[in-house]
């Protein structure tokens, strides 16, 4: 069970920044009733587009800023309405981007409510097949929706969510219990005994009307369950394909500590944010940046881009983009990797709209504030290398299920502690230091041990 991180503070919390990148449906229906797609308007909704330019850096730093192509600007606009007014896509040609296919599929995208929190999106996104563990994660899982219901009424529901949670259990223990690899079923049932023991004592607590009681239990709870899924995977699930089985890889998961101070800001000194690196869905990049860590490549580098869409770091000093292999001389990069829900292995140096995947749905989406992803030239899907930004879940251009960038960029990872923090983090805060905390065991081609 992982431990709480806390961040040192004065004065009252943080809270979240307003995002710059913003579309409201009145800048939406103006550009639309006007048919103005041009830079000009899309300037003044904070976004700059190209239309036959040179490749800039895309998601780089914050001198070379974030730019779109046009045709992506458009499709942006009409996503954005469609999603927040319900007004039918535009008709836009079928070569921009195959947008009326896309623009249809939105429906399915965003069929269900968007699971956010990073701890369930990481749960659903282990390597695992086991119906009887899913519906005693839930029902504890929607205890967070209960307890936005203000007053202990909340607790009608939480009591609800409980009581369902211990029958599924008690059901479905021998289905659990045999879905665990034999390796770890040991742990897996000792971790069961204990998720069994708690939701006892959080049925107590809901009826005894403890409602401060519940969350921290809750969250104890879910940890128990993470644990239990877990140790249902036996061993990593597949084969990397050949030309990338040299490369530092992470074959599993991971979790690491990045303690960044925070200058100019009389609420926060500095703070450690805790980050779950997921190798079973994106080995190559998540060992990328483990290999990275233990090389120390981030320890007293600054934020350097801040402006309430991303956070974004990695750009070392001097002219190179990325990190430079002292055993080759040259920019390590890495292919764009995107696993899909039901595929066994990721898809490798192609957007998921360059494969015509448009109702494909990611196994690590940009659905949680706090989603980690790699950086990478806008036209070069493989020129990933050591630049990380983390996404600020609060525009409205990355709605939940259906955003600009699922399946264009490598997602493999999320903060798990302190992730509203990201938000209050600014260019020139430092990071001192990022420490593999647990995992490091997964790291295969460890390039660090090599040529240090």
């Amino acid at each position: 069970m992982s431990s709480m991180i806390s961040c040192h503070h004065f004065a009252s919390p943080i809270t979240a920044t307003t995002p710059k990148l913003g579309l409201t449906p009145t800048n939406c229906f103006r550009l639309l009733k006007t048919n103005t797609l041009n830079n000009s308007s899309f300037r003044q909704l904070g976004i700059r587009c190209s239309s036959q330019i040179p490749p800039q850096s895309h998601l780089h730093n914050e001198q070379k800023g974030k730019k779109f192509s046009l045709k992506e600007c458009a499709i942006t606009v009409a996503l954005a309405v469609g999603l927040m007014t319900g007004v039918p896509a535009l008709g836009w040609s079928g070569n921009a981007y195959a947008a009326n296919q896309a623009f249809s599929d939105v429906s399915v995208l965003i069929s269900g409510p968007p699971i956010k929190d990073p701890g369930a999106l990481l749960r659903y996104a282990l390597p695992i097949n086991n119906k009887a563990i899913r519906e005693v994660q839930k029902p504890l899982e929607d205890i967070t929706e209960s307890l936005k219901v203000s007053g202990v009424k909340a607790l009608d529901s939480v009591e609800r969510n409980v009581r369902q949670a211990s029958r599924s259990l008690k059901q479905g223990k021998n289905l659990i219990v045999s879905g665990l690899a034999e390796s770890k079923k040991q742990h897996g049932i000792e971790l069961l005994d204990k998720l069994e023991t708690g939701i006892e004592e959080l049925q107590q607590i809901a009826e005894n009307r403890e409602r401060d009681a519940v969350a921290p239990k809750q969250k104890e709870l879910l940890q128990y369950v993470s644990g239990v899924e877990e140790d249902m995977v036996d061993g990593f699930p597949y084969e990397v394909p050949e030309e990338y089985q040299n490369l530092p890889l992470l074959k599993g998961r991971a979790t690491v500590d990045m303690k960044v101070k925070v200058k100019d800001n009389p609420n926060l000194d500095e703070c450690v944010f805790r980050i779950v690196l997921d190798g079973y869905n994106a080995p190559v990049t998540a060992g990328n940046f483990i290999d990275l860590v233990q090389r120390r490549f981030y320890n007293g580098m600054e934020i350097q881009r801040a402006d309430g869409f991303v956070v974004q770091t990695g750009d070392p000093e001097g002219p190179a983009e990325g990190f430079i292999d002292p055993s080759t001389e040259k920019t390590r990069t890495i292919p764009l990797e995107i696993m899909v829900e039901g595929e066994k292995v990721p898809f490798y140096g192609e957007t998921l709209e360059e494969l015509g995947l448009y109702k494909a749905q990611t196994k690590l989406p940009f659905n949680a504030f706090g989603t980690m992803a790699m950086a990478r030239e806008e036209f070069e899907n493989n020129s990933a290398s050591s630049q990380v930004f983390w996404l600020l879940k609060e525009s409205e251009l990355t709605p939940s299920n259906a955003n600009i960038l699922d399946g264009r960029y490598a997602v493999f990872g999320y903060v798990t502690e302190n992730e509203d923090l990201l938000a209050d983090l600014k260019v020139g805060d430092v990071i001192e230091s990022i420490q593999v905390v647990s995992g490091l065991d997964n790291l295969v081609n460890p390039s660090y041990k090599i040529a240090g």
